[in-house]
């Protein structure tokens, strides 16, 4: 259940008076900057699927369409010359990534199902498709091992959708990149299959909006 929401003019305002532009229509969201936040929040109620962001801080849950998403300018990164990293741009380009590891001046992303009980899902498996991005470039999530090696787990710079498995009762956290500043949206979507019907259940598409490096 969403709990009530925080004030966000007072957020808004620190933000104008740091040089971000917000659009009009984003102006009365929820700014989330920093902290842990489950990007995509995933509860099963009343037979339905409930993709919401999770702000563990506050311990709140919004709607998608409530919340501005924001990387800072202290996200920026240059690309690394490692060609597994080829998926974010030339060598030396610049990203903004939203990191796996916590940075307390960013905001940690994260992919939360710890609300659905195991057992009500087939094999506790579920899908978390990344079905669309518009924006200025690319959008890619991604986790880095103890070696610093990716592994993409969606990239929309070689077609979408992409599917993030994973499973009821999980917690993940890895790397979103965005490849140029500017505003972004992401669309999502769940899908998990009950096991006492053997039925397939499907979310409406959550649109995700981020503001990148402005």
């Amino acid at each position: 259940m969403r709990r009530s929401h925080r004030v966000a003019l007072p957020v808004v305002a620190v933000l104008a008076l740091s040089g971000f532009s917000l659009p009009a229509e984003a102006s009365s969201r929820v700014v989330l900057d920093s902290g842990h936040v489950d990007v995509i929040g995933i509860a099963f109620e009343n037979g339905a699927f409930d993709v919401h962001v999770h702000d563990e801080e506050s311990a709140t849950e919004y709607a998608p369409s409530e919340v501005q998403l924001v990387a800072k300018p202290g996200a920026e990164i240059a690309v690394p010359a490692d060609p597994a990293y080829s998926f974010l741009g030339t060598a030396g380009a610049r990203a903004w990534v939203l990191p796996q590891v916590q940075d307390p001046e960013l905001l940690w992303p994260g992919i939360g199902a710890e609300e659905i009980e195991s057992g009500v899902f087939t094999g506790d498996a579920l899908k978390v498709d990344i079905v669309g991005v518009s924006g200025p470039a690319d959008v890619s999530i991604f986790t880095t091992d103890a070696f610093g090696a990716p592994t993409v787990l969606a990239d929309s710079g070689n077609g979408l959708p992409d599917r993030i498995n994973t499973s009821a009762g999980s917690h993940l956290h890895a790397n979103w990149a965005f490849e140029a500043a500017g505003s972004y949206q992401v669309k999502v979507r769940v899908s998990g299959t009950l096991a006492a019907t053997g039925k397939r259940v499907t979310s409406a598409v959550a649109t995700y909006c981020f503001k990148v490096g402005q």
